[in-house]
């Protein structure tokens, strides 16, 4: 019985992973996140910490005059986190019709001037760029499945201009889009002539307040989180790679709190006071220390449990696996050790991340540690991390060490379970 729950358990996860919508959020998601890195440095630049007597801004501001230099990272931004909607429409309507292997560059392009045409305007007649970001994450990623599936459907139907042989490919292609696309963004304008005219507002406000704000405040509670965390660990322990296959789900709840968080401590609000706890850069910095499972301290609490055996197999996996989990990749580890389908590390695999998310919820939320503020790559090691997403805190760092200090305890009562079932099985074979 139990072994037919797990096998169903990982043929559902396993079709959810692969599943072709999601897999093209989620890489709609990783194609910008080096932009959103760049605009997350570029607020932290803009607000960069004093040391003593040493303060970088002063030193700045007397070199190119009282605020100009952060002109640069208020353009990185507006190219960045300010048009992450716009940049999402794009993303993930080309990376779904490559899964479909139709003209993926015609359909992200459609895609995106379909979101700029349901932008609302501003009363200059600008695009407002209020939707043009985060708080339009769900239309673009809405928007973008309806239009790469329409498109597929003239496509197939062949409702296209055919060109002649001896025209170049990409005028051919082109060619080929222009009926769908003259279809798609006609359609697209009426929608949003009839959608003004019978709600009286946009439908981003519509879809925001209907779908999105409930959602991001939703996520942003403990229970969330810890639910969150223990999915993700959950797959993992099967061998299913957690962080992708739910990183469709989150990423749009998740990115919103961040950029409004970030927006905030650019515009001068401490980052003790910025709104969201539970953000991506809140379980990367302060759960997923070395990686999902916090297994860096489980790489301590091998080396400090088994000292004494230089040539143990945990040891020898440890020592391949610490220097991969300095920088948050572990599955040397997970699938070393391993963890996978390993009952000893069942309990501790999940336990860890779930009580890290628990006791870092409240540091943030009662005001003892700041809130995060930037997004950094996820390959930056502990410590440095902890230091700069709650823009330039050293109570950061603290609760990391903290964290660290209570996963370490946590994991080292099943090593020496591990190890006392290692010994018994190798006396068994003699």
């Amino acid at each position: 019985m139990n072994n037919k729950f797990m096998q169903k358990f990982i043929e559902i996860a396993g079709r959810i992973g692969s599943q072709r919508h999601l897999v093209a959020i989620r890489d709609g998601f990783v194609a910008i996140m080096p932009l959103i890195i760049i605009g997350s440095l570029a607020v932290l630049i803009n607000n960069f910490p004093d040391f003593g007597n040493f303060s970088l801004v002063e030193m700045l501001n007397s070199i190119f005059g009282e605020g100009k230099w952060q002109v640069v990272g208020g353009s990185i931004w507006n190219g960045t986190f300010a048009v992450l909607g716009l940049l999402i429409s794009f993303s993930i309507a080309y990376n779904l019709a490559k899964s479909y292997e139709i003209d993926g560059l015609s359909t992200g392009l459609i895609s995106a001037a379909a979101f700029i045409m349901l932008v609302p305007t501003t009363v200059d007649g600008g695009l407002n760029f209020e939707w043009l970001g985060a708080q339009g994450l769900f239309v673009a990623i809405i928007l973008s499945m309806l239009i790469t599936e329409f498109f597929r459907l003239l496509m197939n139907k062949n409702i296209t201009i055919k060109m002649p042989e001896g025209v170049p490919e990409g005028v051919s292609r082109s060619f080929s889009a222009l009926i769908p696309a003259i279809i798609i963004l006609v359609l697209v304008g009426l929608f949003h002539a009839l959608i003004s005219v019978f709600s009286g507002i946009s439908i981003f406000e519509l879809i925001f307040n209907l779908i999105q704000e409930p959602l991001q405040g939703l996520g942003n509670t403990l229970p969330a989180a810890i639910i969150v965390a223990f999915l993700n660990h959950l797959l993992w322990f099967f061998g299913l790679h957690g962080t992708n296959i739910i990183g469709s789900v989150i990423e749009p709840v998740y990115l919103p709190l961040i950029e409004r968080n970030a927006d905030l401590f650019q515009k001068g609000m401490s980052a003790f006071d910025v709104p969201n706890v539970v953000t991506k850069p809140f379980l990367d910095t302060f759960v997923f220390m070395g990686g999902s499972g916090t297994t860096i301290a489980l790489l301590i609490a091998i080396f400090i449990v088994i000292r004494h055996e230089k040539n143990h197999p945990y040891r020898e996996v440890a020592k391949l696996s610490t220097p991969a989990g300095l920088f948050n990749i572990n599955e040397p580890v997970i699938f070393g050790l391993p963890i996978v389908l390993n009952p000893i590390f069942l309990i501790p695999f999940i336990l860890v991340p779930v009580t890290l998310t628990t006791i870092s919820y409240f540091a943030l939320s009662l005001g003892l540690v700041p809130k995060t503020v930037a997004i950094l790559p996820w390959t930056t090691p502990p410590i440095l991390s902890g230091y700069l997403v709650t823009g330039g805190s050293i109570r950061g760092i603290i609760l990391q060490l903290f964290n660290l200090t209570i996963a370490v305890l946590l994991y080292i009562p099943f090593i020496m379970a591990g190890v006392r079932s290692m010994r018994e099985k190798m006396g068994g074979q003699k």
